[in-house]
C-alpha cells in the first residue's frame, strides 16, 4: 500500500503541523540503528504493563494478603488515575521549552530513575499492616504518573526524528515490533522467576500438601521486579543516545485554540466517537481476561505451577500474530479484520471453561486465544489515525488536535482497564476468596469462569455491534486518502512559491 501523506498518523503535541520539505530527503533518512534505538525506547511500557496486567491482582491477594476489597480499590483508582494523567501529561508536554536536548528526551531521562523506584517498591511488602493499602496506592499511581512522563513524549518523538514520512512510518513498524516483544518479555520474567517459587497457601479440607521451594514468592517477586527496573533503565538509555530529537521539523501552524474547547471539537466528531465505545467495549473484555486468567490457572483449572507458561503461551503467539493481522487488514479492510480477530478469541474462551481441565488443550486454546489479543491490540491503533484523517478534512482550518485524539483513545483504555479489574476483583471479594488459600470456594470458581469468558464474550458482542455503525469504511478511506495527498501537494506548491519569491 503507498504510504499516507506526512505526519497525519502521528501524535502530535505541538500544536503545529510537519509538512514535507523534498530538498532534505536525502539528509534525513534514519540508520538501522536508529530506528533500533527508537524502537527499544518502547519496551519499558510494554513490559512493565504485561507484568503488572497480568501478575499484580494475584500479588496483592496473595502475597501482599490485601483483602479482595482493598485490592479491588487500588486496581481501579490505579488505572483510573493513570488514564487520567495522559492528557494532563500531553498537555504540559505541548508546553514544554525546547532544550539542548529536545522537547521530549529530557522528560523521558528525568522520569525514568523515579519511576523504576516506584516500580520496585509496587513488589515489596512492607514490615508493618496498617496503611499497607495505601502503601500500594501510592507507589501504583505515582509509577503510572512517572510512565506516562516517560511514555507520551516517547509517542510524540516520532515526528521529532525525520522529515520524511517513509522513515517515520519504518521506525514506527520497528517500534511495534519491540513493543510486542516487551511483552512477551515481561510476561517471561515476571512469570518464569516468580514460578520458581511456590505461593504460600493455607490447605483447605482434601487439599494436597504443597512442597515447599528455597526460593520464597516475596523474594521472587522482588528479583523480577528488580530485572524488569534494570531493562527499563537500559532501554532509556538506549534511547536518550541512540536518537537524535529535531526541532526543524515543524513549523506553527494556526493559533492554538484551548484544550477543553479541543476536548470539544475532538468529541463531537461521530466516527472517533462511535471507534472509541466500540473499542472501549472490546478493549473492557480483553483486559478481564488478561486481569483474572492468572487466577483462573491457578485455582480454577489447577494449574498453580503452570499459569506462567500459560501466560507466555498467550504473548507469544499474539507476537506470532501481528504480522497476519496486518496482512490481513492490508488485504480485507480494518473493519473485516476487526471482526474476524476479535471472533478468533471466542471459541478458545468457551472450550477452556467448558471443558474438563487439560493442561494440553489449555496450552492450545491460549494458542488461538493470543491471536485475539494480537488482533485487538494492532486494530485499534491501526483504525485511530483513520479517524483523524477525517477530521482534519472535515475541520481544514483546525490543526494540532492530534495530542487530544490520542490521549482521551489512552485515557478511555485505561479507564476500562481500572473498571475491569475493579469490578473483577470486588466480584471475588463478594464470591468469598480467600486469601492464601489453596483452594477456593465454588462462588469463586464459578465468578472466574465467568470473567474470563462469559463477561469478555458479552462485551466483544457489544463492541461489535458498535462498530457496525462506524462509518469509515475501506471506500472512505482511500477517498480520504486520495483528498489528503491533494491536500498536501497543494500546500507544498504554495510553500515552494513563497520560498521562491522571499529569494527573488
Amino acid at each position: 500500500a503507498k504510504v499516507l501523506s506526512p505526519c497525519l498518523h502521528l501524535l502530535n503535541f505541538t500544536n503545529c503541523f510537519c509538512f514535507h520539505f523534498p530538498q532534505h530527503e536525502r539528509r534525513n533518512r534514519l540508520s538501522i540503528c536508529s530506528k533500533l534505538c527508537y524502537a527499544i525506547g518502547g519496551a519499558p511500557y510494554q513490559i512493565t504493563g504485561s507484568a503488572l496486567g497480568f501478575f499484580l491482582q494475584i500479588y496483592l491477594l496473595d502475597v501482599a494478603q490485601i483483602d479482595a476489597f482493598y485490592a479491588s480499590i487500588i486496581l481501579f483508582v490505579g488505572r483510573a488515575w493513570d488514564g487520567i494523567t495522559d492528557p494532563t501529561v500531553g498537555f504540559l508536554v505541548s508546553r514544554s521549552p525546547w532544550t539542548r536536548f529536545g522537547r521530549m528526551l529530557p522528560w523521558i531521562v528525568l522520569s525514568t530513575p523515579l519511576a523504576v523506584i516506584c516500580y520496585f517498591l509496587i513488589f515489596y511488602v512492607p514490615p508493618f499492616e496498617d496503611g499497607k493499602v495505601v502503601w500500594y496506592l501510592f507507589f501504583y499511581c505515582a509509577f503510572q504518573t512517572l510512565q506516562t512522563c516517560f511514555h507520551v513524549p516517547y509517542s510524540a518523538l516520532t515526528m521529532f526524528i525525520s522529515s520524511e514520512q517513509a522513515e517515520r512510518d519504518s521506525a514506527t513498524a520497528y517500534r511495534m515490533t519491540i513493543e510486542v516483544l516487551g511483552a512477551v518479555l515481561g510476561t517471561a520474567i515476571q512469570g518464569q522467576i516468580v514460578g520458581m517459587a511456590n505461593a504460600p497457601c493455607i490447605p483447605g479440607p482434601g487439599d494436597p500438601v504443597l512442597n515447599a521451594t528455597n526460593l520464597s514468592v516475596k523474594t521472587a517477586y522482588m528479583i523480577a521486579s528488580g530485572v524488569i527496573c534494570l531493562v527499563y533503565i537500559l532501554c532509556a538509555i538506549v534511547l536518550f543516545f541512540g536518537v537524535r530529537e529535531q526541532k526543524e521539523f515543524c513549523r506553527v501552524g494556526s493559533e492554538p485554540i484551548s484544550f477543553f474547547q479541543g476536548i470539544k471539537l475532538v468529541m463531537g466528531h461521530g466516527p472517533y466517537v462511535k471507534l472509541v465505545i466500540g473499542f472501549l467495549f472490546t478493549s473492557l473484555a480483553f483486559m478481564l481476561l488478561e486481569g483474572n486468567f492468572a487466577l483462573f490457572c491457578t485455582y480454577t483449572l489447577g494449574f498453580r505451577n503452570d499459569f506462567q507458561n500459560i501466560l507466555l503461551v498467550i504473548m507469544f503467539s499474539a507476537t506470532l500474530a501481528i504480522p497476519f493481522w496486518q496482512w490481513f487488514l492490508t488485504r480485507f479492510g480494518k473493519k473485516t479484520a476487526a471482526y474476524c480477530g476479535t471472533l478468533t478469541a471466542v471459541p478458545s474462551m468457551i472450550v477452556v471453561v467448558v471443558f474438563k481441565s487439560n493442561l494440553i488443550m489449555t496450552y492450545f486454546v491460549s494458542f488461538f486465544a493470543g491471536m485475539g489479543v494480537a488482533s485487538a491490540y494492532l486494530m485499534s491503533w491501526s483504525m485511530l489515525p483513520d479517524v483523524v484523517d477525517d477530521f482534519k478534512l472535515e475541520n481544514p482550518k483546525s490543526t494540532g488536535h492530534e495530542a487530544i485524539f490520542y490521549s482521551f483513545y489512552v485515557f478511555f483504555s485505561k479507564f476500562s482497564s481500572g473498571i475491569s479489574l475493579g469490578i473483577s476483583t470486588l466480584s471475588l471479594h463478594f464470591a468469598g476468596y480467600i486469601t492464601r488459600g489453596c483452594s477456593q470456594p465454588e462462588a469463586v470458581n464459578i465468578t472466574l469462569r465467568v470473567l474470563v469468558s462469559f463477561a469478555p464474550i458479552a462485551l466483544m458482542i457489544i463492541g461489535l455491534v458498535v462498530l457496525y455503525f462506524y462509518p469509515i469504511d475501506e471506500k472512505r478511506r482511500q477517498r480520504n486518502r486520495e483528498r489528503l495527498r491533494e491536500q498536501w501537494e497543494m500546500e507544498d506548491s504554495e510553500t515552494d512559491s513563497a520560498e521562491l519569491a522571499a529569494i527573488i
